[in-house]
C-alpha cells in the first residue's frame, strides 16, 4: 500500500489509533488506493493476521472498512504502537 501512485517512490504509511479502546488502526491513502485494498480486502486480512501470528501478537484484524480519505482496521483488541508496525 502507497500513499501516492508513483511505483519508484519508497513505501510510507501513515497509521494512528482512534477510540478509547484503540482497537481503530486508520492509514490516510488516496482514493486510487483505497479501492485497490478494498477489492482485495480479504487477502489483506489474512496477510495482516498472518503477521501479528508470526510474533506471537494475540491481537486479530476483525475487518477493513474504508471512508473517503482513509482505510480503517477494526481489531480484536487494543492495538499498541508495535502492532503498528506489523500491519
Amino acid at each position: 500500500m502507497m500513499n501516492n501512485t508513483n511505483q519508484k517512490s519508497k513505501f510510507k504509511i501513515n497509521m494512528k489509533t482512534k477510540g478509547l479502546l484503540r482497537k481503530q488502526i486508520i492509514i490516510s491513502m488516496g482514493t486510487n488506493n483505497i479501492k485497490r485494498v478494498i477489492t482485495q480486502v480479504n487477502a489483506h486480512i489474512t496477510n495482516i493476521n498472518r503477521a501479528f501470528n508470526e510474533v506471537k501478537s494475540n491481537i486479530s484484524t476483525d475487518y477493513i472498512h474504508s471512508n473517503n480519505r482513509e482505510v480503517v482496521i477494526i481489531t480484536n483488541k487494543i492495538a499498541a504502537f508495535l502492532d503498528l508496525s506489523m500491519v
